[in-house]
């Protein structure tokens, strides 16, 4: 794990810590492009740009984005996202194990909200532009080990992980908090929320969202 702008040491002594995971590779997207960086709108407002600007927009407390396929340096030299990334609420930190799928880049969020000194993270995923303000909000506030967001009845992110739980959480594969909410059915609280966790995973999910 690195901080990829160690200048930035965000705020401290919060007892929640937002994360927004934007490491992996984004290969179902067929396109040139990284999926994170396609162009949402005309405005040329990408998908971890709105994805970020609803997280700050939140305002629930410190925000760290990890990156991996991507890094910092990347996504900064987008225009829609290079403000975003020097707010001062937000850090990166780079997963340099991202290949080996999500749970590596939890990892790395619960490291960095342990040097916050933090007692729970709320986790959303970079490619879900869809998730409002009002969903982080909801879900930071959830008080049981496990919150999570559910849209229509149905479980999405973001998710409220309590500090009690997070040496439960899996260290290796590609999976996040899922398999922990699987196997401790009892810890988990839904709220519901307003918006969608919809993926961006391919040029069709892009194209369906930029013609609605």
């Amino acid at each position: 794990m690195s901080t990829e702008n160690p200048q930035q040491t965000g705020p401290t002594g919060s007892s929640v810590v937002a994360v927004l995971l934007a490491a992996g590779a984004g290969s179902r997207f067929t396109d040139v492009r990284h999926k994170l960086l396609a162009e949402l709108d005309s405005q040329g407002n990408t998908v971890i740009a709105q994805s970020l600007r609803h997280l700050i927009e939140a305002r629930i407390g410190p925000i760290v984005v990890i990156t991996g396929a991507l890094t910092r340096d990347d996504l900064a030299a987008h225009p829609s996202v290079a403000n975003y990334l020097t707010h001062p609420s937000v850090t990166t930190h780079h997963n340099p194990m991202w290949a080996d799928g999500q749970s590596t880049s939890v990892r790395v969020a619960i490291d960095a909200a342990q040097q916050i000194g933090a007692n729970a993270v709320v986790i959303g995923l970079a490619d879900q532009p869809f998730i409002t303000p009002e969903a982080w909000r909801t879900v930071a506030a959830g008080l049981g080990p496990i919150t999570v967001a559910t849209y229509d009845g149905r479980r999405g992110n973001p998710v409220r992980l309590h500090a009690d739980v997070w040496d439960q959480l899996p260290h290796d594969g590609d999976v996040g908090a899922r398999s922990l909410m699987q196997r401790h059915p009892g810890l988990v609280t839904e709220v519901s929320c307003s918006g969608s966790s919809a993926d961006i995973d391919t040029l069709e999910d892009l194209h369906r969202w930029q013609s609605n």
